[in-house]
This record gives structure tokens, C-alpha cells and sequence, in this order.
């Protein structure tokens, strides 16, 4: 109980006097867990720590409505989560390869250019109706499918419901089956 109130007179401090002792006391107190917890979703510490530093700044730019702040905890976790949400998606838009870094798999399993072909027109197809998805059901489907992120992830980032998510990603994956369903058929 007395740490919360300590905590609290220095976001108190930071707000009413912009008193940068205050800051650097709470920057000390949260920044590695922050760093930790932003590890536990970038999966880089590097990131992880420009996640809590970036935290730090908002908090610094945005001082003023920090009296606002029912819990300061909660808050600071709030804002890590959803920078590093936001770096995973920067990240995944401009992620880059290099050939030095590819693994390569030259194990047998070979495939005849027929099944080839087909597995190359398979794709094509089932792109082509990701790419005929409404746009905000496509982004819904990249996000889960292509960044990995998690229902509930996807609704605090898009401001929406699990339940919207879990209609989208339906109606999204109904459209693709039907798309491979017509390929088969023929």
C-alpha cells in the first residue's frame, strides 16, 4: 500500500510540476518490467526497450493528464501493449530478408512441375479472394493469419468486440473455402 502511494505522489509530482526527479524515479521503478513485459510481445529486447522508452515519452509529452490516471500501473502496461502491437504490425509491413539468413531445406520430397503448378495456382486463388475481402475483414484475417496476433488482440487494436473478430474471421475463411471448394470441383 505504501509503494501505491508513493507511486502516486510521484505521477502527482510529474503532472502538477513537471518535476523531472519524480519522472526519473518512475522511470526507474518501471522501466525493466516494462521492457520485460514489451519482450514477452516483440520478441526482441532491443524493441522491447524502445517499446518502454517510447512509453516513458508519452508519458512525459502527455504529463498533464496524468491526474487523469485512475491507476498508473495499469496505464503504463496498457501503453507498452498496445506500442508494441503497434511495432509488430510496422514490423511485419517492412520486414526484410536476407538470403544469408534463410534456411534452406534440400531434404528429398520432391514435387512433379504438375503438383507444381497447381499448388502455385492454389495459392494465386486464395489470395485473390483474400485480396476480394472487404477491407476490414481482410485486415482482421492479415492480422491473425499473417501476424499471428491473437481475437482479443485484434479487438483492443481495432476497438471492437471479440465476437465482431470471431463473425469476421467466419465469413472470411467461408469465402476462402468456397474459392478452394470451386478449384477442386471442376
Amino acid at each position: 500500500m505504501r509503494e501505491e502511494a508513493n507511486i502516486q505522489l510521484l505521477v502527482e509530482r510529474i503532472a502538477s510540476l513537471g518535476d523531472e526527479q519524480a519522472y526519473k524515479a518512475l522511470f526507474r521503478l518501471f522501466y525493466k518490467p516494462l521492457s520485460q513485459f514489451a519482450f514477452s510481445i516483440v520478441k526482441s529486447w532491443e524493441s522491447a526497450e524502445e517499446v518502454a522508452s517510447d512509453v516513458f515519452m508519452n508519458i512525459w509529452r502527455n504529463r498533464e493528464r496524468l491526474l487523469q490516471v485512475q491507476n498508473i500501473k495499469v496505464y503504463l502496461y496498457v501503453s507498452a501493449k498496445n506500442i508494441s502491437l503497434n511495432y509488430l504490425s510496422r514490423a511485419s509491413r517492412t520486414q526484410h530478408f536476407s538470403l544469408d539468413e534463410l534456411e534452406v531445406d534440400i531434404s528429398g520430397g520432391y514435387a512433379t512441375p504438375e503438383q507444381i503448378f497447381i499448388s502455385g495456382e492454389m495459392v494465386k486463388k486464395i489470395e485473390a479472394a483474400i485480396n476480394q475481402l472487404p477491407p476490414k475483414r481482410k485486415m482482421i484475417f492479415k492480422l491473425i493469419r499473417e501476424d499471428g496476433l491473437r481475437y482479443k488482440e485484434v479487438a483492443q487494436i481495432l476497438d471492437i468486440s471479440v465476437n465482431t473478430i470471431d463473425v469476421h474471421m467466419a465469413q472470411a475463411l467461408k469465402k476462402i473455402s468456397e474459392v478452394v471448394h470451386l478449384h477442386f470441383s471442376r
